[in-house]
């Protein structure tokens, strides 16, 4: 009991943590760079990108200790993130000088096909 209850410490405390850092950054008001109009608008499309890349690898990693295979931890991962990006875009809906915007859940899914491509063809 003690073992299961480490590696679910393990595994899905950094999903959680993320997933955390995610919700704490979206409920900011303004995370304007201060750099000019396209530097200051790729740099934040692109830390969308990442953020939610890194989500879905932490939860590949997660999914991948439940002995399931590796396309099925590949869709659960996938499908677990996209939902967390709608829900992030509604989160923000409610935040003082921040808008929900489908926008930004297409670039979120664009980090998570991107990662899921490349998933498919390193296991492929």
């Amino acid at each position: 009991m003690k073992n299961k209850l480490l590696k679910i410490f393990k595994y899905w405390l950094p999903v959680i943590l993320w997933a955390g850092l995610i919700f704490y950054l979206s409920a900011q008001p303004s995370l304007k760079s201060g750099l000019p109009w396209p530097y200051d608008f790729i740099l934040r499309k692109g830390a969308h990108i990442v953020e939610f890349s890194i989500l879905f690898l932490l939860l590949i990693s997660a999914f991948g200790n439940y002995r399931m295979s590796i396309k099925k931890a590949l869709l659960w991962a996938f499908c677990l993130t996209i939902l967390y990006a709608i829900s992030d875009e509604f989160h923000q809906s409610f935040v003082a000088e921040r808008v929900a915007s489908l926008a930004d859940v297409a670039i979120d899914s664009l980090g998570v096909l991107l990662f899921t491509w490349w998933q498919i063809r390193r296991f492929s």
